[in-house]
């Protein structure tokens, strides 16, 4: 069974950005290796959706303390700082291959203007940041009540005539 696959060339790019530090780190770190693991950054997926009230992001970051977690708001950009750190205990020369990504993080977000700042909401669950912004009131939609009739009739109950 083929599985299709949408392609994302800048996905494709960052990834080579990344074996590419990570070579030069490797290549020149007084460290050695070991210490190049612990220093790769890396970009935790997120997906954002809207409804009338919230909107809401959910940013994948498994194995990362809340503590190491910061989340901020200022002027308008939401900011979604953390870091996963390399767990020390495990010998770094028994590794045959290192596919988790370890280091900090930082992804930004432009806030419509819909949003209220005061109104933001953080949880942490099982490896998800869950964030939620509500909507200012204004920007809530509003149900207008559309009657049926003449326009003589809607225009004599407007002015308080009786038709």
């Amino acid at each position: 069974m083929t599985v299709l696959t949408r392609w994302d060339p800048l996905r494709e790019a960052a990834t080579m950005q990344n074996r590419l530090n990570r070579f030069v780190r490797e290549l020149y770190s007084p460290e050695g290796p070991e210490e190049a693991l612990t220093t790769t950054g890396f970009a935790p997926p997120v997906d954002v959706y809207e409804d009338e009230h919230n909107i809401t992001l959910k940013i994948e970051v498994p194995g990362i303390d809340e503590k190491d977690i910061d989340v901020r708001i200022e002027n308008n950009t939401l900011t979604v700082h953390g870091e996963r750190k390399f767990e020390k205990e495990e010998k770094e020369e028994n590794f045959r291959r290192v596919e988790r990504q370890y280091g900090s993080f930082t992804r930004s977000f432009t806030l419509p203007n819909s949003v209220d700042p005061g109104q933001v909401s953080a949880h942490y669950d099982k490896g998800v940041l869950k964030i939620n912004l509500a909507k200012k009131a204004e920007a809530k939609p509003k149900q207008i009540k559309v009657s049926v009739g003449s326009e003589k009739t809607l225009e004599a109950k407007v002015h308080g005539k009786a038709a």
